[in-house]
């Protein structure tokens, strides 16, 4: 992985460099999707209320406002504070946003509207905007108006029903915010592409990103399954994933993740344990047909083979045999695999206000124009000089808005 640090690339900046994105997002589903955008090199300017990004306070830091979770979601960006509250405070982003290429939000559109910040509103200030809303629900829905979290969509597009499908004692989420994130990927894509469309066009337009349809049509496409038909030849469920022994397998001292799908890995896994005829006489496991009918017990078989050795034994055989095998890792052993390390990942770099800080790489590798971590993640307020300045304002002007409460800077700022 190039490293994302400093960029080897032929070009300056990353494949989004000169785009300018106002980032009116909080918390998670937005900030995710404009860290990636401004990785990607987008200016990136977040706007923040008064006291800052709610997550800057959640879970584990350093310093007031500057939580983990909220740095890993808001590196590569500008922090202006606006007090979107006060006529001012809507007078100065618009000055923002008539120079920009992307609007995105994540509040409900019917504040957005009461603010006066509509797409028509925003449109009439720059005809050429890209408007982005990382909404709850689909606006001609009857859940147009209702608020919207991470656990909420994941509940309604059925991920604790899955949970007990799959063998849990009772409904669970996901472990992650699943739905912030992959909303958040989706949010990407939207911005992306509206702005090719608009390279192509010349025309902007406002797009909007749904959680919940986004997450049904997440789920659904591997659930629908039978029902996919009219009428259904099946029930909803795909089987293999809801089998309650798809999960890391036990061996003698710990556990393992193994996945055997076509002929060739399990005919010649049953060859490595000295049992080919599993595969080549039974028929409930000849054919990817037969196993999908007769998964459970197949996977049931599977578990109780994988007790038989131990975890380091495992790899070594399946590894040698080209079957897919991987550890069942905790996020203290994820940060100390060694492919990880190897492709620089995790990077240790010094934070101008928090000191050393690990850092989480870009996934990507790209040959021409290569992302890279811009600047780390901001105090609230950090940039608000600079971008204003750069928006038009004069000194008096930002002395004025500093004055009235609708601007704030931290302390030692220089932008």
């Amino acid at each position: 992985m190039t490293d994302t640090t400093t960029s080897t690339a032929t070009n300056q900046g990353g494949p989004l460099s000169g785009v300018r994105i106002i980032d009116l997002t909080t918390v998670l589903m937005g900030p995710f999707a404009t860290q990636i955008l401004g990785d990607y090199g987008a200016d990136v300017i977040k706007v923040e209320p008064p006291g800052g990004d709610g997550v800057r306070g959640v879970g584990p830091r350093r310093n007031a406002g500057m939580a983990a979770i909220f740095m890993h979601a808001n590196r590569s960006k500008r922090s202006v504070v606006l007090d979107l509250k006060q006529s001012a405070g809507i007078a100065a982003l618009m000055r923002l946003v008539a120079d920009a290429d992307v609007l995105i939000y994540n509040v409900r559109p019917q504040a957005m509207a009461r603010l006066g910040l509509s797409y028509e509103a925003v449109r009439a200030v720059n005809p050429r905007i890209v408007y982005v809303g990382c909404v709850g629900y689909g606006q001609s829905g009857p859940y147009a108006a209702k608020p919207a979290y991470d656990d909420l969509i994941q509940g309604a597009a059925g991920i604790p029903a899955l949970s007990v499908q799959a063998g849990s004692d009772v409904p669970r989420y996901a472990p992650s915010p699943l739905a912030d994130r992959i909303v958040g990927l989706a949010a990407v894509n939207a911005v992306t592409s509206a702005l090719f469309w608009r390279e192509r066009s010349g025309e902007g337009q406002a797009v909007e990103v749904p959680m919940f349809e986004t997450m049904a049509q997440f789920t659904l496409s591997d659930h629908m399954c039978g029902r996919s038909y009219e009428p259904a030849v099946g029930p909803s469920g795909y089987a293999r994933i809801l089998n309650p022994n798809r999960r890391p397998y036990a061996t003698s001292d710990g556990y393992l993740c193994v996945l055997l799908y076509n002929d060739k890995q399990w005919q010649t896994f049953f060859r490595l344990i000295g049992k080919p005829e599993v595969f080549e006489s039974d028929p409930r496991f000849s054919s990817i047909d037969k196993r999908t009918e007769h998964i459970h017990a197949l996977y049931a078989l599977l578990a109780e083979i994988m007790t038989t050795r131990t975890t380091a034994e495992w790899s070594e055989l399946l590894d040698a045999a080209d079957i897919p095998v991987m550890p069942m890792h905790d996020m203290d052993s994820l940060m100390e695999d060694p492919h990880l390390q190897a492709v620089g990942f995790l990077q240790e770099v010094e934070h101008p206000t928090e000191g050393r800080v690990r850092q989480i790489g870009i996934p990507s590798t790209w040959s021409k124009t290569q992302p890279r971590v811009s600047r780390p993640a901001p105090r609230a307020g950090e940039h608000g000089r600079e971008v204003l300045a750069e928006a038009g304002f004069t000194h008096a002007e930002i002395d004025a808005l500093l004055g009235s409460g609708v601007t704030s800077i931290p302390s030692g700022a220089v932008g």
